[in-house]
């Protein structure tokens, strides 16, 4: 082809909107007083006009709904909704037209297109629509490729595409912090901000623990023989506010009884958190596999199993330990040496064996003691 002959014009014209939900119109209030000069025009200008509240005209917020004027924030989660349509602006009739869309991220292309097959013709004044969804899982920038190939009346093959370039942000930020307790369970705190905007209605914030874990949610309390949300009955969570929420994972039963498995697990579960902003448009977010670092207990790990809240001045009183090797191949000979101090007394011997402990095995032990001196006590026990 010649470089001076003029670039041809096509036949079809494609346009791309994205669809989202309306939005409540909102207008600036001008009043004054009686007064004033204007009198008491404006404030009926503002009684006459239809977008209004009636009785609350002085409001910003509207009960009428305006249409987006803009391509607005997309952000990670959200699902990504795009009307296309081609339309026969010439004269003539068009055959074999294939819409193609395509959504190019930094590390993948997709195919968003409702149907890959083409359509045998398209008359004039017609048009080919479609309507591409997507749940946006990556940050950063996405680009929408849409492309048409189609046939002219003489035979001609044509092609055009189009790009449509957009940012993906970030609606949360959500960090977590690990408290292991004695008694193998794990307390996860996870903290989740709203670094968008405007507000957000959260749903559901839900833990998936893994495979060796049960875990209880703490973020209810019990009132009149029914759990309510500590965080009220609506919670929306505002721009740049912080939330807490806390949960308790436990071992189950036939993971708790290997001490040495339990003291190598590294990955706890992942975070699922669901809201809605606006009119209802609704986001989702699950986490990576959170992990914790693991507790280091050496070859032998001592525990209260049960110990009185309170005792009584100078009265014996039992409490139950549980010893496990945490060795994986070592076998123990174990001796117990009670240490009295001014305020704690034993009740018993003193360096007498407790016999083998096979690796990854435990044992419970009863003790006595009493106490002295009033108050808070410490007690050490070595094995």
């Amino acid at each position: 082809m010649d470089a001076n002959q003029p670039k041809q014009e096509h036949l079809l014209a494609l346009k791309v909107m994205r669809l989202t939900k309306p939005t409540l119109f909102t207008n600036i209030p001008v009043t004054c007083e009686e007064r004033d000069l204007p009198g008491n025009l404006l404030n009926q200008l503002m009684k006459d006009d239809p977008s209004t509240v009636k009785g609350a005209e002085t409001l910003m917020l509207g009960e009428m709904l305006t249409l987006p004027q803009n391509f607005g924030n997309i952000f990670l989660g959200e699902t990504f909704s795009s009307y296309i349509s081609v339309h026969n602006d010439s004269n003539q009739v068009v055959k074999d037209i294939l819409v193609k869309a395509d959504l190019q991220t930094s590390s993948q292309r997709l195919n968003l297109s409702a149907s890959s097959a083409a359509v045998a013709e398209l008359k004039s004044d017609c048009c080919i629509d479609d309507v591409i969804h997507h749940e946006v899982k990556e940050i950063g920038t996405h680009i929408l490729v849409c492309a048409v190939s189609y046939t002219t009346q003489t035979g001609e093959k044509m092609y055009f595409r189009k790009f449509f370039k957009f940012q993906v942000l970030k609606p949360l930020d959500v960090k977590t912090k690990f408290y292991n307790a004695e008694t193998d369970e794990v307390f996860l705190e996870a903290q989740i901000q709203n670094i968008t905007t405007s507000p957000m209605f959260m749903e559901k914030v839900s833990l998936e623990p893994s495979i060796m874990y049960n875990v209880a949610e703490l973020n209810t309390v019990n009132k009149a023989g029914e759990s309510v949300s500590t965080f009220g009955s609506r919670t929306y969570l505002q721009p740049m506010d912080t939330r807490q929420y806390l949960y308790c994972l436990k071992p189950k039963q036939e993971f708790a009884e290997k001490a040495g498995v339990i003291k190598g697990v590294t990955v706890i579960g992942k975070l699922d958190i669901v809201w809605k902003t606006n009119l209802g448009e609704r986001g989702r977010l699950q986490t990576s596999q959170l992990q914790r670092m693991a507790p280091g207990y050496g070859d032998v790990r001592l525990s209260l199993e049960t110990i009185p809240d309170t005792v009584n001045l100078e009265e014996p009183f039992d409490i139950t330990c549980k010893i496990t090797n945490c060795s994986s191949e070592r076998t123990m000979d174990l001796v117990l040496e009670m240490c009295n101090t001014n305020s704690i007394h034993w009740c018993g011997v003193s360096g007498r064996q407790l016999g083998k402990l096979h690796p990854s095995s435990s044992l419970h032990l009863a003790l006595t003691l009493l106490s002295s001196v009033q108050g808070l006590q410490v007690r050490d026990i070595t094995v």
